[in-house]
């Protein structure tokens, strides 16, 4: 039987729990988060996001864009109790869930057929069932890979629902922007545009002499991606392999200096066993624990896929940056990386470069083993 694969992705999911919530800001240009001077945009309804607003906007870029948009604190509570109901529905179809936030995931439905119809009659069910425990709309993307039926379901939003069969992903995907490709990133896709490339059917076509300077020993795979394939299974929540490295604290912190020097401290530690196992991560996330047990995860594709913890330290001190910003004067009892989506790494070829952030890994990892793990230390994990 083909492989069939769900990506659902909830619509503006907390801005759009208030709006069910509270039948007063239904239709209104919403802003879910702190309104402080250093805030940031949590979630923007679909409303304000046609005054160019989106989330991890600061905010006062986002009220200069739309001064009349009504913004509301974030209640993480309440979107828990709603993500709940959504993945319950999830686990109802197939124990093949992979949770990637609160309010999305990958469902492999390929042995749910025979019971509950075709890949798309389920899509449309997961959709109803949805929309009749909680209110809400979501988006799905259904496809033979985790990749596409990503892609897919950010085609039509809100409440779309897009099919890609397996004979149709290069037709589907080919006159899509680059920008498409889930973790190309805002810089190295302005990169790939400046080199002439903007659809994905010219990256899937495009030659060596064009890749390699872009993406060196990645060239292969992003045209892999481009093309639409995509291995990896999705691993159910207890299956998810993954590498981490945490802390817990002798004393709560809330000072965010310390807390972004511990998490460099941690990444460094967790890209070193990366490192040591010779696998890379395809995605980053971080583990936040509050004085009063509560905890949270944010995470973020990244491709290609890494191990240098330049990398690794740069987008978890984001995610907790953002985190930090909407939750002010948090104090933290545990703090964590976490790297997931771990692949292999690519053997370098004989006349390959590492590259300066690479190299100065390989010299600390030398260091270390054979002087001990407090010979060295970055600089950025120093009090």
């Amino acid at each position: 039987m083909a492989r069939a694969v769900l990506h659902v992705d909830m619509d503006a999911f907390y801005a759009s729990v208030e709006q069910h919530d509270n039948p007063a800001l239904a239709g209104k240009p919403l802003i879910v988060g702190w309104d402080g001077g250093r805030g940031v945009v949590a979630a923007a309804s679909y409303e304000v996001r046609r005054f160019g607003v989106h989330s991890a906007m600061p905010m006062r870029t986002a009220l200069r864009l739309c001064p009349q948009a009504v913004c509301v604190r974030p209640r993480m509570q309440r979107y828990q109790e709603v993500s709940a109901l959504v993945f319950g529905v999830f686990r109802e179809i197939t124990p093949l869930v992979q949770g990637l936030s609160l309010d999305e995931a990958f469902l492999d439905v390929t042995a749910s057929q025979e019971l509950h119809g075709g890949a798309a009659d389920i899509a449309r069910h997961v959709k109803h069932c949805i929309r009749e425990r909680t209110g809400l709309s979501a988006s799905v993307g259904v496809a033979p890979n985790k990749l596409v039926a990503k892609i897919a379901s950010d085609l039509v939003k809100p409440d779309g629902l897009t099919v890609v069969p397996a004979e149709r992903v290069r037709e589907v995907l080919d006159p899509l922007s680059v920008r498409r490709l889930p973790g190309l990133g805002r810089k190295t896709g302005a990169r790939v545009e400046a080199a002439g490339i903007r659809t994905l059917g010219e990256l899937r076509s495009a030659p060596d002499a064009v890749l390699w300077p872009l993406f060196g020993r990645y060239s292969a795979w992003m045209r892999e991606r481009a093309s639409g394939v995509d291995e990896r299974p999705v691993l159910a929540e207890v299956e998810e392999k993954s590498l981490s490295a945490e802390d817990t604290f002798e004393h709560d912190i809330g000072d965010a200096r310390i807390l972004q020097r511990q998490l460099a401290r941690l990444a460094a530690v967790a890209s070193r066993r990366l490192r040591g196992r010779q696998l890379v991560a395809g995605c980053i996330g971080v583990k936040i624990r509050r004085d009063d047990f509560t905890t949270y995860t944010r995470q973020r594709a990244v491709a290609p896929p890494t191990c240098e913890a330049r990398a690794v330290a740069g987008v978890a001190a984001e995610l907790l940056a953002r985190w930090l910003t909407a939750n002010r004067g948090a104090k933290l009892r545990l703090l964590g990386v976490v790297l997931t989506e771990l692949t292999p790494a690519s053997q370098l070829g004989l006349f390959e470069d590492l590259g300066r952030a690479g190299r100065l890994d390989a010299a600390l990892d030398e260091a270390l083993a054979r002087f001990g793990g407090r010979a060295l230390r970055r600089g950025n994990t120093i009090e």
